[in-house]
C-alpha cells in the first residue's frame, strides 16, 4: 500500500500523499521519520549515512530500511553466524570432556606418580570447574601429588590458551591456601557451601601429545552444555570463546556459508575473516543480521529451546547489557571496535509482534552511537507498542546451569 502511494505522489503531490500516509500509517510514518532524524542527526555530526546500516522487520513485514543490503563491520554480531553454526552441528546440550588420571601409587592422601589432565577444549573451563574438580580429587582420597602435573592438550583455562599460564592456573585452584582474591570471589559467587579443595603438588608441570600408557583414569568432568556456553559468548561477548566455537564449526569460511544459507541472503551479505568479529573485515548487511537472529530463533525452537537461552537479556544480564537504556526484556548481541558500534536483537510489540532489528554504525563515536542505538530501540518499542505478551523466544527453555556444579563430574577409581 505504500508503495502504491508512492506511485501516486506524481498526480496527487507529495505533501497530501504524505499526510494521507500519516492517517492510513501513523506508525509506519513515525518509523521512517525517525530514521531520518538519526541518520540526520549522525550527519550533522560528521558521521555519513553510508556509513550507517538499519533494518528493522517483523515476521512478515519489512518496517525500515537504509542500506539494509550493504555489508558493514558488524564486530562482535558476527557472534550471531558462530552461535547459529555452531548449533546447527552440534546438540545445544553438547558438552566438552577433561578428563584426570593418576601414574604410580596413592597412599595415605599422597600420589606418588602424575597427576594427567587430558583436555578437552572446553572453552569455559574456569575457577569454579577446576574448583570442582580439587574436590572431586579429595573425594578420591588425593591431597598431595608428588610427581608432576602433566597436560595433555588442548586446554584452556580462564580463556588463557597459553599452556604454561593455564597450568599454573588449574595448580592455583586445586589449593584453598593458595587462592588468590580473585578465586575467593568466584567461589563466593557459585560455589559458596561446597568443600574448598586441598590437593598440593611439589613436582613440576609436563606437557605430551599422547596419554601415558601407564595411566589410570579417575574422573571426568563434563563442560556446561554448549548452548549455555553460547549464551555466556554472547553476554560477556567472550572472543576466545567465539573462536573456539567458529573452528569447531569448521571455520570462519564455513560458518559466513552456513549463516548465509541459513539467513537466506546472498553470500556477499556475510562476509568472515574470524568467529569473534575483531577487525573490520567482518563484514554483515543489517539484513543478514536479523535473517541469522530470525534464522537461529527458528532453528532453537525446532529443539525446544529458545533465543532467551542463547542470547543476553535486557532487565536479566549482566555483560554487555548491563548498563544499556534498553527496553526491558529486549533479546540483543551488541558489537565494538574503535570505530563500529553495532546493535542487533528482536523486542516483544503489540503491533507486529516479535520485531527484529540491526543498527549498524561505523565511525569513531563508541558512545555516542550507543546511546543514539538505545534510543532507537527505545522508539521502537513505544511506536510497535511494547506488550508484556512476550512470545517463546523471549522465555528461557533450558535450566539455568551452575558454574562449578560436581553433578557434571564422573569419579571413576577411587583406589
Amino acid at each position: 500500500m505504500l508503495d502504491l502511494l508512492a506511485a501516486l505522489a506524481w498526480y496527487w503531490g507529495q505533501p497530501r500523499i504524505e499526510a494521507l500516509k500519516a492517517v492510513i500509517f501513523p506508525s509506519e510514518v513515525a518509523l521512517h521519520q525517525y530514521r531520518d532524524r538519526y541518520l540526520q542527526t549522525l550527519a550533522q555530526e560528521g558521521f555519513l549515512p553510508n556509513q550507517q546500516g538499519i533494518w528493522v522487520q517483523s515476521a512478515q513485514q519489512l518496517l525500515v530500511n537504509h542500506q539494509g543490503d550493504r555489508p558493514l563491520a558488524a564486530a562482535s554480531v558476527t557472534k550471531i553466524a558462530t552461535s547459529l553454526a555452531v548449533l546447527d552441528k552440534y546438540p545445544f546440550d553438547y558438552q566438552f570432556l577433561t578428563r584426570i588420571g593418576t601414574t604410580g601409587t596413592l597412599q595415605n592422601g599422597v600420589l606418588r606418580g602424575d597427576l594427567v589432565l587430558i583436555g578437552g577444549n572446553d572453552p569455559l573451563f574456569v575457577w569454579e570447574e577446576a574448583i570442582a574438580i580439587g574436590n572431586a580429587l579429595n573425594r578420591l582420597g588425593i591431597r598431595q601429588v608428588q610427581g608432576n602435573l602433566v597436560i595433555v592438550p588442548p586446554f584452556v583455562m580462564n580463556f588463557y590458551p597459553e599452556p604454561q599460564t593455564a597450568a599454573a592456573l588449574f595448580k592455583l585452584a586445586l589449593d584453598h591456601r593458595r587462592w588468590t582474591p580473585e578465586i575467593q570471589t568466584a567461589y563466593e559467587q557459585h560455589l559458596k557451601g561446597q568443600p574448598r579443595p586441598q590437593v598440593s603438588m611439589t613436582g613440576e608441570t609436563r606437557f605430551q601429545s599422547t596419554i601415558p600408557a601407564s595411566v589410570t583414569l579417575r574422573l571426568e568432568h563434563r563442560s556446561l552444555p554448549l548452548g549455555e556456553i553460547v549464551r555466556q559468548m554472547n553476554i560477556y561477548s567472550n572472543n576466545e570463546i567465539a573462536e573456539t566455537l567458529a573452528e569447531m564449526a569448521g571455520g570462519a569460511a564455513t560458518v559466513a556459508q552456513v549463516a548465509a544459507r541459513k539467513a537466506n541472503v546472498p553470500p556477499s551479505e556475510i562476509q568472515l575473516i574470524n568467529g569473534s568479529g575483531l577487525g573490520e573485515e567482518n563484514r554483515i548487511s543489517p539484513r543478514a543480521a536479523c535473517g541469522m537472529l530470525l534464522a537461529l530463533q527458528e532453528m532453537l525452537a525446532q529443539k525446544n529451546h529458545s533465543l532467551a537461552d542463547v542470547l543476553p537479556m535486557a532487565g536479566r544480564d549482566r555483560g554487555t547489557v548491563e548498563y544499556r537504556q534498553l527496553p526491558t526484556a529486549t533479546l540483543v548481541k551488541t558489537g565494538s571496535l574503535w570505530n563500529v558500534s553495532a546493535l542487533v536483537g528482536v523486542l516483544p510489540t503489540a503491533k507486529y509482534g516479535t520485531v527484529c532489528f540491526a543498527l549498524l554504525n561505523g565511525g569513531d563515536n563508541l558512545e555516542g552511537f550507543r546511546r543514539a542505538q538505545d534510543r532507537y530501540v527505545q522508539h521502537l518499542s513505544q511506536t510497535l507498542q511494547a506488550t508484556q505478551r512476550l512470545g517463546a523466544e523471549f522465555h528461557r527453555q533450558a535450566p539455568a546451569p551452575r558454574f562449578g556444579d560436581p553433578q557434571r563430574i564422573q569419579l571413576l577409581k577411587a583406589q
